[in-house]
């Protein structure tokens, strides 16, 4: 397919979002699992957690800093999440006439094993270097395949035969793509990863539990010191950060959705000490708790 062709398919993928939404937000599409990201403006730079996902960017750009490396997505690119990573990210590129459009599936990892193990595709190398987070350009199959993903929920007599034969083909697209050796490298279970990606996983459930990381490195059936080595490798931190941000996240998010104050909050994800929670939430987030809650309200009203 030449590069007129593949314009043509981004300019009705573009054209089948802004029929389902023109407001600016975050939207379900009624695919599970499938969203619309539409922003007017440049953000902020904003601490958050990206899951395993898939994005495409349609419109506009995007910025991410992650383990002290910047990741651009812009128009015509799309970026692959393989590990649940803490991330600072924003939008660089947008404007009311011209809004960043991006879409965002999440991918479900049990597909991807049974995927892999069907077309009984190789184990990447072992000295591969793994990336949780990657960003190459999209390529047209990619793009026709989200363009047929989205138009079912125009077509509710077809989406539920339909929607598992799309959703595996797309799998199917990214273990062939640039990013599939890294795919592969998530779903080899029994290496060292498979058992970082399940202790990481664990952490995301149960982060309000109090754990030593001695024993979260015995469940990943590794050393202290070993552990901390593939755990680092993976996400770009160390899992005593990795948790610390895990919680303070989800802190920031009862405080400001849910109204909650510093000392409940703190408590809720498993602090024992309030004065350790602001100084790590200062730390993290720029400002103290209430103050930093203060400028997130304020910055929403603008």
């Amino acid at each position: 397919m030449n590069p007129e062709q593949k314009t043509l398919i981004n300019e009705e993928l573009l054209q089948l979002v802004k029929e389902f939404t023109r407001k600016e937000g975050d939207f379900e599409s009624g695919i599970q699992g499938l969203t619309v990201h539409v922003c007017n403006a440049p953000t902020e730079p904003l601490h958050c957690i990206y899951t395993l996902s898939l994005a495409v960017v349609l419109q506009g750009g995007k910025e991410l800093l992650q383990d002290n490396e910047v990741t651009y997505c812009n128009a015509g690119q799309a970026m692959l999440t393989t590990f649940d990573l803490p991330v600072v990210s924003h939008v660089s590129t947008a404007s009311r006439h011209a809004p960043f459009i991006a879409l965002i599936l999440k991918l479900d990892y049990s597909l991807i094993m049974q995927t892999c193990a069907e077309l009984k595709l190789s184990k990447p190398p072992k000295d591969m270097k793994f990336q949780a987070l990657s960003s190459y350009e999209v390529d047209e199959g990619l793009l026709d395949s989200l363009k047929r993903l989205l138009a079912l929920e125009k077509q509710p007599s077809l989406k539920k035969g339909l929607l598992p034969l799309v959703e595996k083909e797309i799998v199917v697209r990214l273990l062939d793509s640039p990013h599939g050796m890294h795919l592969r490298h998530m779903a080899a279970l029994g290496s060292p990863n498979g058992n970082v990606l399940k202790a990481a996983t664990w952490l995301k459930q149960n982060f309000s539990q109090a754990i030593g990381m001695n024993e979260l490195a015995e469940q990943a059936h590794m050393s202290a010191s070993t552990f901390r080595q593939h755990f680092k490798a993976l996400t770009g931190t160390s899992p005593l950060q990795y948790l610390k941000t895990l919680r303070l996240q989800e802190a920031r998010d009862q405080m400001l959705v849910n109204g909650v104050d510093a000392t409940l909050a703190s408590n809720l994800v498993g602090y024992e000490s309030s004065s350790q929670f602001s100084r790590e939430y200062s730390r993290l987030f720029g400002l103290p708790p209430q103050k930093d809650i203060q400028r997130l309200r304020q910055t929403h009203k603008m």
